[in-house]
């Protein structure tokens, strides 16, 4: 079989760290072409991966042999580069937030539809070692009835990795939309929905600006959320972390707690009520700092799904709802109520 001819749009830190090298590291795929707006920036990334360098998303759109695409641009621009894509015939994947409204994330759904492609959103906590190992224990009945939780994603801030550094485009509303909630906060969202197997109903959010300077853009949020069938918990996303990060989540059931990346040796660790404890060495989550897991698993999936003509395990559907949620937090703070999602 020919390999997948894929476009990366965008070439800053997640397209550097992630979409490329792991593009490259996957058999059955030929990076082609990469795009950015910063003429030098593309021109060493093309050189790098023996791709033809574009300045413009849409002449790189035009070529009809690119069969899919990594949208790793600002928030403002996922849902008109993903939808372009999609009308052009390519498969989509989007870094997250997919969009920064819900009328953005349906029309990017639709097109995906219509054109008869995938559309995933890079959502990578769903592929992690420890958090699959949790939904296959919550979903087996082990934990018995949830009852609460606690989430925490949180680091110095983007200009510590960004390529742009304190002039990136995350700490400028017009691009961004959302700070640390979209950058951080929305795998959260989704983590917890995937690992839970429900959706959110309630959503009440603190979400300020109290950490950066000379920006209006959120970088510290707590949330408190509410499950269908009532499980409540708590989820924070900051920029404000700042001597280390933090991507830790405990669930609380009737059998047994779980503890998820709490911990430097076990990724998972379960505390049953009749005192037995069991530890998982499940490997690292992944992360940017030396030491963190090698692949995220997502383009390796999103290639898979491809070329076995697969569903994707996190679908423009399933990254709506994670937005919504992010969202209703966004309206709940600025309208001081409890938003229904």
């Amino acid at each position: 079989m020919s390999k997948l001819k894929i476009g990366v749009i965008g070439c800053g830190s997640i397209a550097r760290l992630r979409h490329l090298p792991e593009y490259a590291a996957n058999q059955n795929v030929e990076i082609v072409a990469v795009c950015d707006s910063v003429e030098d920036r593309v021109k060493e990334t093309a050189e790098m991966y023996n791709a033809k360098a574009y300045t413009n998303y849409e002449e790189l759109l035009a070529d009809s042999s690119i069969d899919a695409i990594s949208v790793c641009l600002p928030n403002y621009l996922h849902a008109a580069v993903s939808i372009a894509a999609s009308n052009a015939g390519m498969h989509v994947l989007c870094e997250k937030p997919m969009a920064t409204s819900r009328e953005e994330a349906q029309q990017m759904i639709e097109a995906a539809s219509v054109a008869n492609k995938k559309l995933m959103i890079g959502h990578n906590q769903r592929f992690v070692s420890s958090h699959e190992k949790a939904r296959q224990l919550i979903a087996n009945g082990e934990l018995g009835k949830i009852y609460s939780f606690r989430t925490a994603f949180g680091h110095p801030g983007p200009e510590a990795w960004s390529i742009d550094g304190r002039n990136s485009w995350f700490f400028n509303k017009e691009q961004a939309f959302i700070g640390a909630m979209g950058d951080l906060g929305v795998h959260k969202t989704d983590l917890m929905r995937y690992l839970l197997g429900e959706e959110f109903v309630e959503v009440a959010g603190f979400v300020e600006t109290n950490a950066k300077e000379n920006t209006d853009i959120d970088d510290n949020a707590v949330c408190i959320l509410k499950s269908e069938s009532g499980i409540i918990g708590t989820l924070a996303a900051s920029w404000a972390y700042t001597a280390q990060s933090d991507n830790s989540t405990i669930i609380y059931g009737e059998k047994a707690i779980l503890r998820l990346e709490d911990d430097p040796q076990y990724s998972l660790i379960v505390h049953y009520t009749n005192g037995e404890v069991v530890k998982y060495e499940l490997g690292a989550i992944q992360s940017n700092e030396e030491g963190g897991q090698h692949t995220s698993h997502v383009i390796d999936h999103f290639v898979s799904a491809i070329i076995n003509d697969t569903d994707v395990l996190v679908s423009g559907e399933e990254g709506m709802k994670s937005l919504e949620v992010v969202l209703a937090a966004l309206k709940s703070h600025q309208n001081k109520t409890i938003e229904k999602v």
